[in-house]
């Protein structure tokens, strides 16, 4: 029987919700978590900041099979999965008192959490949306900045009132629970199980093979020029990002407090959000989206040469975070997008799953990089010198990366195919 009201808007808003849980735990939460098992434990920044890198590399083998998973075990029993296993995971970041155990609660945080990342949001949208993915798209992943607003805080305050295995056990079990209802009230239904179309159309728009819609191997994904560009721009742009959030917040609280920087990393996941609407606004007057991920890391290598000036007046640090979390967002959402304009939709899943589970692989050693970084500079002022040259770097990097493949024909797309709806 079909539905009279399109299911697609019930998917989008219970994505959006999952990738708030999902980016707040898995995502913002480490930086956070860093710093309360540095103050619990007194053990090295080198030694924890690893625990972060070892967080984000665990997920990327789950990455890249997480086509595979969802065809044999299903994307309910997946998605909750992988909640339970974030929630185990933080819970052992809480109380581990030996650094082994500490990395083995990252292996386990890092794994879950990816099943409710990127590539994720992106396969419990994609069947719903095909015209309108941008603007879904854009929509879920303004779950993930409200995550890093609502959680930023919400972490500093449950730790600094409740302690930090408290606050593990709270959240995670909320998160588990809220999950669960979504993994088998909605996210086991399909259009094609309630009788209706992608973007709520009358009828399926029609879809059309040929020899070269060939499901492809990772290595011919390798092979194309165009994938080879926008991964490193989503790698580089990523590694820099990550590494830098890492220790933005134990940066700020040392000049600002504890309170105040958890209230700057909030405003830097809220400002993502106007980036992100920014971003949306400007793809639907026709810009190059790869020319638009260079404007975006350009505005947030502004932002980190900012952090230079942190002595200079309260206000630098407020600004800094702002231009650093205008494009938190968009480094995430504008790579699948540009991917689904320049690759058939039938290569454009293996397209992004393989990209994003690059991009981790690649950014998962940026915590404990630029731990090693900080560590080998002192006092603290040189450090966070040491810290911005080290992103300012990589963020050019970035920008050349996706500025290559602007005048590239777009792989796998015949021309007529490349008006790709906005």
């Amino acid at each position: 029987m079909k539905h009279t009201r399109f299911f697609g808007k019930t998917v989008l808003t219970c994505t959006f919700v999952l990738a708030m849980l999902g980016w707040g735990i898995g995502f913002y939460g480490p930086p956070i978590y860093m710093q309360a098992v540095m103050e619990r434990t007194a053990w090295p920044i080198a030694q924890v900041s690893t625990a972060v890198t070892v967080h984000f590399l665990s997920g990327t083998i789950v990455i890249a099979n997480l086509p595979r998973l969802y065809a044999r075990f299903g994307i309910p029993a997946i998605t909750l999965l992988g909640s339970i296993l974030l929630g185990i995971g933080v819970n052992i970041w809480a109380q581990a008192n030996q650094l082994w155990v500490l990395y083995a609660g990252a292996v386990c945080s890092g794994i879950g959490w990816v099943t409710l990342g990127a590539a994720a949001v992106n396969t419990l949208i994609a069947p719903w949306y095909v015209k309108d993915r941008p603007k879904a798209l854009g929509k879920a992943y303004n779950g993930a900045s409200m995550g890093g607003v609502i959680f930023s805080p919400l972490w500093v305050w449950l730790i600094e009132g409740f302690g930090f295995a408290t606050a593990a056990l709270v959240i995670s079990l909320a998160a588990v629970l809220l999950i669960a209802t979504f993994a088998f009230l909605v996210f086991n239904k399909s259009p094609h199980s309630l009788g209706q179309h992608p973007d709520n159309a009358q009828q399926p728009e029609p879809v059309t093979t040929s020899a070269d819609t060939a499901p492809w191997t990772a290595v011919q994904t390798l092979k194309s020029a165009g994938f080879r560009s926008l991964a490193a721009g989503m790698s580089l742009g990523l590694f820099a990002q990550i590494g830098l959030i890492a220790h933005l917040y134990s940066i700020l609280a040392g000049r600002m407090g504890a309170h105040d920087a958890s209230l700057a990393m909030g405003l830097a996941t809220a400002s993502a959000m106007g980036g992100r609407y920014v971003a949306a606004r400007l793809m639907t007057q026709g810009i190059n989206r790869r020319l638009l991920a260079c404007l975006g890391y350009a505005i947030q290598l502004l932002g980190t040469l900012m952090l230079l000036g942190l002595d200079l007046h309260p206000s630098v640090a407020w600004i800094a975070v702002v231009l650093i979390g205008s494009g938190i967002g968009n480094a995430t959402s504008l790579p699948p997008l540009i991917a689904q304009t320049e690759f058939s939709r039938e290569h454009t899943a293996r397209v992004i799953a393989l990209m994003v589970a690059i991009s981790q692989a690649t950014y998962a050693f940026a915590p404990a990089f630029f731990g090693l970084v900080r560590a080998a500079f002192s006092p603290s002022s040189q450090a966070i010198v040491a810290v911005v040259t080290a992103a300012v770097v990589v963020q050019m990097l970035a920008i050349l990366s996706f500025y290559r493949g602007v005048s590239a024909r777009p792989f796998g797309i015949r021309p007529a195919e490349h008006r790709h709806p906005r």
